[in-house]
């Protein structure tokens, strides 16, 4: 554990964490794939480890199987120096898993196995309210709506988020197999777009919710709440946009030599919460936005150099040699 996290304002994720089963080679179908690798994933607990990684304070809320797979996931994040007081453990059920494909270009497709998996049996009555409340920031996904009782958990984890100030964080992370229909996922994904201060959305995910060309302010733009303070759009190694109440633009990306894309988007989200959590007056500096997204890009890219997401989160030394090696 790093000194200065315990000093600096607390991030708090809350949803899924399971094991990826990654291929050993990219861009063969999963009935062709002859091993797979094991990695961690979960969009939610990944951002908390990417945070952790940069120094930052990081907690995870959560719930996994009484397996191995979930104490080692638990284990994992301890050793990212992430804080998992809020980890449940469920004697009945079994730690979710993905097996994803890795095609040729890195982009990826999913298979679940959760038949209910442990992270969608979280209860409200198990929440860790008082870890939340501390929080500067409370951090989510779309995943822990999809099914009762995680969803009334999700809720009401939201609400005591809202009612102690805490900054509310969304990055929907569409994964449709997991939805009964695409429309369900667009209604249950939107059902709580009005909450947040700030949600993080990629371009596929802009034409998928909006059924728009992503490419368009003005379609990005029909996703805009006035409850925001900042809407992103990642545009994957073309780097992001931004958009505030005030002004909007662009900031580019960073070429790598790109392998794995699973969890860049955490990365990037983790490397950006962290800036927020320091400086929240982040929305109103455009200078000191840009400055964020710059590092936030960074972190995204250098994730997608290596397989597995938490496996390739970088640290705050590995982005900044980026940073300077582009210039």
């Amino acid at each position: 554990m790093n000194n200065n996290s315990a000093k600096s304002p607390m991030i708090v994720s809350f949803g899924e964490m399971l094991i990826d089963f990654v291929p050993d080679v990219a861009g063969v179908s999963l009935a062709e794939s002859y091993a797979f690798i094991k990695a961690p994933g979960g969009a939610p607990a990944n951002v908390a480890c990417a945070i952790a990684k940069l120094g930052g304070n990081a907690a995870f809320i959560g719930k996994v199987g009484d397996d191995e797979f979930g104490h080692m996931l638990a284990n994992l994040l301890k050793k990212s120096g992430v804080n998992s007081d809020g980890i449940c453990f469920d004697k009945d059920a079994r730690t979710a898993l993905a097996f994803v494909t890795l095609k040729a270009d890195g982009q990826r497709e999913f298979m679940f196995y959760r038949s209910p998996s442990a992270d969608m049996l979280l209860k409200e009555s198990e929440l860790k309210l008082d870890l939340i409340k501390q929080a500067k920031i409370f951090h989510y996904g779309s995943i822990s709506l999809i099914s009762e009782p995680c969803k009334s958990a999700h809720m009401a984890a939201m609400k005591a988020a809202k009612q102690a100030g805490v900054l509310l964080s969304y990055d929907p992370n569409v994964r449709l197999p997991l939805w009964p229909s695409p429309e369900a996922a667009r209604d249950g994904i939107k059902s709580i777009w009005d909450q947040a201060d700030f949600v993080k959305v990629s371009d596929d995910e802009v034409e998928f919710l909006t059924k728009g060309d992503p490419k368009k302010d003005d379609v990005v733009m029909s996703l805009w709440n006035d409850n925001f303070k900042l809407l992103i759009v990642t545009d994957g190694p073309e780097g992001c946009r931004y958009f505030t109440k005030k002004f909007k633009g662009k900031v580019n990306g960073y070429k790598v030599k790109t392998i794995d894309t699973t969890g860049a988007g955490d990365a990037f989200v983790g490397a950006f919460l962290q800036a927020v959590a320091k400086d929240p007056n982040l929305f109103n500096d455009e200078n000191k936005l840009k400055e964020a997204l710059v590092f936030a890009n960074a972190c995204g890219a250098i994730s997608t150099t290596q397989k597995g997401a938490i496996p390739s989160l970088p640290d705050k030394a590995q982005a900044e040699n980026l940073i300077k090696e582009a210039k």
